[in-house]
């Protein structure tokens, strides 16, 4: 077998199982671009089994610590682990993330289940050659009516992976309802997995919908970058005395005013740039969710995302009103927990305002976390609350 051997301070001596480019020592063999490879250190001694691709920063990504083969009984062996972890940790493993990439061994591979409904992304070259077999796996221990090759994401480029949208199994699903459970009974969500955005929802903030909604009763709530409404349809379900949502896309607007009608509330669904929203708004809020998509997808542009954060984290502050909440969140791995936090407090100095912590949240459990490789880790939210004046 063809393969790579890595430098002696390579970031996979440290249980990470990614190898880029400026780690690697040499190549032995002739590995081609999606072929599964031997990882090797300085001393000719085995690390281990990786997907390669040279066209990739990351060139390797290890799938074992053994010798390794991408055939049917890899796939069915590490699918099957990953749904039974769903299955064990007490969420409900229809509407779930039931394969989150590394994090199931499964390095690009994301699988989102909507009932009797797959949705696919491959996000690495090798797993793409494969998602015929994937597709086969999944088909035979899930019996989904579709699985859907949702293939739209920019990180596909890196790979060298043209985007597609395409239906590998069964016949095109037309927009269906689920619900997701919450308090007060449940929220219902009308899915269209082709043409709705992301791959359908934002699953690993189900749980961050249901904790928020518990503090919304009798208040007044503004939900910025709202997509398909989930916080502010929670809030709703949940006796706000009044809910705004606000997002800039006119789809995710219409959505939410959809989802509204299902669930038989009333929310003042707003298309309006978030950012100029709070700058301009002259209303009081008890409660101010903050869930903007990622500003970064890149160190690169770090700083100048924590610059949009800390404006959004400014305005939402100034509209609380007296001992209001103000609800956090990102979505981005390269700003840390101790940092999206540190931008907050530097918020409220500027604002003037003194916070408590109430709650703080982080991915849902369909979306396990590995402490050696904190890319799999993105997500996290502050639950803060306007201290008296001092």
């Amino acid at each position: 077998m063809a393969g790579i051997v890595v430098k002696p301070r390579a970031r996979v001596f440290h249980g990470h199982d990614w190898v880029y480019a400026s780690e690697i020592r040499k190549l032995f063999g002739e590995p081609k671009p999606g072929e599964v490879i031997s990882l090797k250190d300085y001393r000719d001694r085995p690390l281990g089994t990786a997907i390669y691709n040279p066209d990739s920063q990351i060139v390797a990504r290890r799938i074992s610590r053994r010798k390794q083969k991408l055939d049917e009984e890899f796939f069915e062996r590490r699918i099957g682990q990953a749904i039974a972890l769903r299955e064990r940790s007490g969420i409900d493993p229809r509407l779930a993330r039931i394969i989150w990439s590394e994090s199931d061994g499964l390095p690009g591979v994301v699988v989102d289940r909507y009932g009797d409904h797959l949705v696919l992304q491959t996000l690495t070259l090798a797993m793409y050659l494969n998602r015929e077999l994937i597709v086969k796996v999944l088909v035979g221990m899930l019996n989904p009516e579709s699985v859907i090759l949702r293939n739209d994401s920019p990180m596909l480029s890196a790979e060298g992976i043209e985007e597609e949208i395409t239906i590998m199994h069964g016949e095109r699903p037309g927009p269906f309802v689920v619900e997701a459970p919450t308090a007060d009974g449940g929220v219902k969500f009308e899915i269209d997995l082709l043409d709705g955005q992301k791959t359908g929802l934002y699953l690993d903030q189900l749980d961050a919908h249901r904790e928020i909604a518990k503090l919304a009763k009798g208040k007044r709530v503004l939900d910025c970058f709202c997509n398909q409404g989930g916080f502010a349809l929670a809030c709703a379900k949940a006796g706000a005395a009044s809910v705004t949502a606000v997002d800039s896309s006119e789809p995710a607007i219409e959505a939410t005013l959809r989802n509204a009608e299902l669930n038989g509330v009333e929310i003042n669904a707003v298309k309006h740039n978030a950012f100029d929203f709070l700058k301009h708004c002259e209303d009081e809020y008890d409660i101010v969710i903050l869930d903007p998509p990622s500003f970064t997808k890149n160190k690169k542009s770090l700083n100048n995302a924590m610059r949009g954060y800390k404006e959004i984290h400014l305005r939402g502050l100034k509209l609380l009103a007296k001992e209001g909440i103000m609800a956090t969140y990102c979505c981005s791995h390269h700003a840390t927990r101790e940092l999206f936090l540190e931008n907050i407090v530097s918020a409220s100095v500027d604002a003037k305002r003194s916070l408590r912590m109430v709650a703080s949240h982080g991915q849902r459990l369909d979306h396990p976390v590995l402490p050696a490789i904190p890319e799999t880790e993105y997500l996290k939210g502050f639950v803060l609350q306007l201290m008296p004046s001092r």
